[in-house]
């Protein structure tokens, strides 16, 4: 949910439609997740990933303003009982960020099972527990306070009635794991991560439909759906830079001062942009992911994101009146760390 059905053709088609992206220490090495297709998505549900997308994992190496290594995982049609072919390819340098490059096959297999690659590499895809919790009633909330400028108003809400919207709900997994040995990451490495789907055009070319980098940041600054936000799902998030980082600090200074928040709002505005700015997930390779008060190294499938946006957006503590412990059950300590449904991708 951290994003989710924020443009028309993620409306339509839930296969292609990103609702979370985290970024994590796994038991090898970095693990590399997105998840699309939640079971909520309404008439957009169709089982399994899209046979004519491509879901990709953009990574910038040491600070760079583009991409400099894509992991780029294709599926076939369904087979009757659901089960998918898959392909993992990597692409680097230029490539990493052209479309028409191939780049290198790593892996194939199918959904539902663990497929290896060289260098220790592991990639799973299928259907999971959704590990996201939030309760939507406050996420609307905070949408109309960020949205009008306003006070955070929750009557009838209070963090210890909190009920999570996603409870049962599944969604579609790719899990990644590169080890520590593969040459492209290894460990001590700063990168910042951004995932996105992808589907072939008529003109034999390849629209973007969604992106994802932090999350949260459609639901707080983009929670119409509107042009504005299928807009914002086609570019580079290199390319949003100027009009997005005036319009965040825009909301978050108009929303702290309604909410009496201490300070220069608008220097806090301008602070919370260029810290959400450009829109990747920063993470140091080898190290526990956090993303926490304290900061963002990454991203687990525990983390509170909700919690920790909320708070930084509103300049105040605030408590989704949920814990990572009463949703142990979506999570594993061991690969591929998702709560597989034994169907797998049906």
């Amino acid at each position: 949910m951290s994003h989710h059905l924020d443009s028309e053709q993620a409306r339509q088609d839930g296969r292609l439609d990103i609702t979370d992206h985290y970024v994590f220490r796994g038991e090898t090495g970095t693990v590399l997740v997105l998840n699309v297709n939640s079971s909520l998505s309404g008439s957009g549900t169709r089982p399994g990933f899209h046979p004519e997308a491509r879901y990709e994992f953009k990574i910038h190496l040491d600070g760079s303003a583009a991409e400099e290594l894509t992991y780029r995982v294709a599926f076939g049609e369904p087979a009757p009982a659901g089960e998918q072919s898959l392909t993992l390819h990597v692409l680097t340098g230029h490539g990493a960020r052209d479309d028409r490059t191939a780049g290198e096959l790593l892996a194939e297999g199918r959904t539902g099972g663990t497929v290896s690659g060289p260098d220790g590499l592991r990639l799973w895809a299928g259907r999971a527990l959704d590990p996201f919790y939030v309760d939507l009633a406050q996420v609307r909330a905070v949408n109309i306070a960020v949205r009008n400028g306003a006070r955070v108003e929750t009557p009838g809400w209070e963090p210890g009635a909190a009920k999570n919207s996603f409870a049962g709900s599944t969604v579609h997994s790719i899990v990644l794991e590169v080890a520590d040995r593969d040459p492209r990451l290894g460990t001590d490495r700063h990168i910042g991560v951004w995932a996105t789907t992808k589907l072939a055009t008529d003109a034999g070319g390849w629209w973007q439909v969604n992106r994802e980098g932090r999350p949260m940041m459609w639901p707080i600054f983009r929670p119409d759906d509107g042009e504005r936000a299928g807009a914002a799902n086609r570019v580079h998030p290199a390319d949003e830079m100027g009009a997005e980082s005036e319009n965040i600090a825009r909301l978050v200074a108009a929303v702290t001062a309604a909410n009496g928040a201490p300070g220069d709002p608008v220097a806090y505005g301008r602070s919370v942009a260029h810290h959400l700015l450009p829109d990747l997930l920063p993470y140091r390779t080898g190290t526990p992911a956090a993303f926490g008060f304290a900061g963002h190294n990454g991203r687990g499938l525990a983390d509170n994101a909700a919690e920790v946006m909320f708070s930084l957006v509103l300049n105040a503590a605030t408590s989704t009146g949920l814990t990572p412990g009463e949703f142990a059950d979506t999570r594993a300590d061991r690969f591929p760390y998702v709560a597989a449904e034994p169907s797998g991708t049906a």
